[in-house]
């Protein structure tokens, strides 16, 4: 079964609680959370202490999606604020697979994300570190963007892949995820889709977002 991910960056956080309690009653599986530092992306978010407030509001497992440079000297403490999934990019530390190690011996499961510009061969030496493979399908940094097409060929790829390694990881896709998408996507391999905008806005209730989701994945 494909997960669904309501990322909260899309979220009302005048009622951050609220709106993640919304989405657990609607059936998601997991909440994204989108850390950005200014400066690997131009947007500047969330922290460790949203995180903590998380844990404190949902039993949902945390994504914690850092877009940050030198991730290695936080994953540590997003760990200890509550992260169950640690995800960090290839293009944003020189020491991936040691990163990586050190997500999963502070506990949590470790997740390599890549760029739509990215080459796949990142996941070719790490697929034994990883539990989380995630293939962005915008450039990161800002909510609604529309996704790119190539993105579904990236995907096919990093399957086929991940068949011939014998890897275990999930892939993640993350980016302009929707209902109009989300059904080829799962058929394309995407264990586990990000969903922003596409739950969290003014068009509909979170639980219809969702069940649509749902509907297209299972379609």
């Amino acid at each position: 079964m494909t997960l669904i991910a309501p990322s909260i960056l899309s979220a009302d956080f005048a009622g951050l609680a609220e709106q993640v309690r919304l989405a657990a009653e609607a059936g998601a599986d997991w909440i994204h959370v989108d850390v950005m530092d200014g400066r690997f992306v131009p947007n500047i978010t969330m922290g460790f202490v949203v995180v903590e407030a998380l844990k404190r509001v949902t039993e949902l497992p945390l994504d914690v999606h850092l877009m940050i440079v030198e991730p290695e000297r936080y994953v540590e403490r997003f760990v200890e604020a509550g992260a169950d999934v640690v995800t960090i990019h290839a293009e944003a530390t020189v020491h991936v697979q040691r990163t990586l190690q050190m997500i999963r011996a502070a506990g949590a499961k470790a997740g390599l994300a890549v760029n739509p510009a990215t080459p796949l061969d990142w996941f070719d030496d790490v697929w034994d570190d990883l539990d989380l493979a995630l293939l962005m399908s915008v450039n990161p940094g800002f909510g609604g963007q529309r996704f790119i097409h190539r993105s579904f060929q990236r995907l096919a790829e990093l399957r086929r892949r991940r068949g011939e390694a014998g890897a275990k990881a999930l892939i993640e896709v993350d980016g302009g995820v929707g209902p109009d998408n989300a059904g080829e996507l799962a058929r394309l391999g995407a264990d586990v889709l990000v969903a922003g905008s596409a739950v969290f806005n003014d068009r509909a209730p979170v639980s219809e977002n969702i069940s649509a989701l749902r509907h297209a994945i299972e379609g």
